[in-house]
């Protein structure tokens, strides 16, 4: 139950606090941000031109990686500008109808994400139980059921958020203490019962990231049932070694989820401004972590890579 004497209306512009009790850092804090979204923007186009132009990377898994890279793109445009809004030209101030709009934007593509990396893991599991059928159950106009699938999802759970913020209509103050408009720091501002919202943002958790980790767990159990049937040791590590990446990007993009949700039950409580650089990892790492890793790891990526390079060296 959040109440207060001193209620305003439901503001007209909400004032982004960016990173509170910070405020001296922010042109420091500037420098990283504006890094990782160049390295984003440059790895995930990248990932994209190459699955493209090469015609033996037009596989399910080359092409699910593909629609990570478009969501990826997507989470930083509409995160990192704003953000460098505020730690360079002190741009706090967003309009409630600007903020509804990013209060959905964000944590969709977040569950897309999340939708993804699910896809992904499926992909994984096919490729080792059902290898000669793989292109057969994982044929294109499947691919676009899924993508479909996904992007319907992050939409039916997400739509919520901005119907009932539009609801609220007194605040204990207009200033956010975040760098985004971020649902639930909205909603801790409002005057009133808010045990409804509460509950819609744990539903929101639990029946997307909850629900996708909890399936990725699943297919990952079945994958490592399937290899340790296989006798040959050095067969078992090529079955493995295609699922290296992906592990790595599940490790990366739910550890920090996971961490805060133990940290909450543990009773552990973090200092505001600790809180949210942690939840500005969410939405920044993954996608600049993302396109390196799978460049690195993966044999026709690596190789398309460095054949690109050679091009470069020898017009040079």
């Amino acid at each position: 139950m959040s109440s207060c004497n001193n209620s305003i209306p439901q503001p007209l512009i909400f004032v982004l606090a960016g990173i509170p009790g910070l405020e001296s850092s922010h042109g420091w804090f500037s420098v990283p941000f504006f890094l990782v979204f160049v390295i984003t923007m440059i790895g995930n186009v990248a990932i994209l031109c190459i699955i493209r132009v090469e015609k033996s990377l037009h596989e399910p898994m080359f092409l699910l990686l593909a629609m990570l890279s478009v969501v990826d793109l997507s989470l930083v445009s509409v995160t990192v500008p704003r953000m460098l809004g505020i730690f360079w030209m002190n741009a706090k101030d967003i309009s409630f109808n600007a903020c509804l709009t990013q209060m959905f934007f964000i944590p969709s593509f977040y569950v897309m994400e999340s939708g993804i990396l699910l896809a992904m893991a499926f992909d994984r599991f096919v490729a080792i139980w059902y290898p000669l059928q793989y292109k057969t159950i994982l044929a294109n106009n499947i691919l676009v059921k899924m993508a479909l699938a996904v992007l319907a999802r992050a939409m039916a759970v997400l739509t919520p958020a901005p119907i009932l913020t539009k609801r609220l209509k007194s605040f204990q103050t207009h200033i956010i203490s975040y760098s985004y408009c971020a649902y639930m720091a909205v909603v801790q501002i409002a005057c009133g019962d808010i045990s409804d919202h509460i509950v819609y943002g744990l539903m929101v958790i639990v029946t997307s990231v909850g629900f996708d980790l909890l399936f990725i767990i699943l297919s990952y159990g079945l994958i490592l049932h399937a290899v340790f049937r296989i006798p040959s040791w050095e067969a078992r590590g090529k079955a493995l070694s295609t699922c290296g990446s992906h592990l790595c990007v599940i490790a990366l993009f739910y550890s920090p989820v996971v961490f805060s949700v133990l940290a909450q039950i543990l009773g552990y409580h973090m200092a505001p401004h600790l809180q949210i650089i942690i939840d500005n990892l969410y939405f920044l790492v993954p996608p600049m972590a993302n396109p390196l890793i799978y460049g690195a790891r993966t044999k026709q990526m690596r190789q398309r890579v460095l054949q690109i390079l050679r091009c470069h060296r020898n017009l040079g």
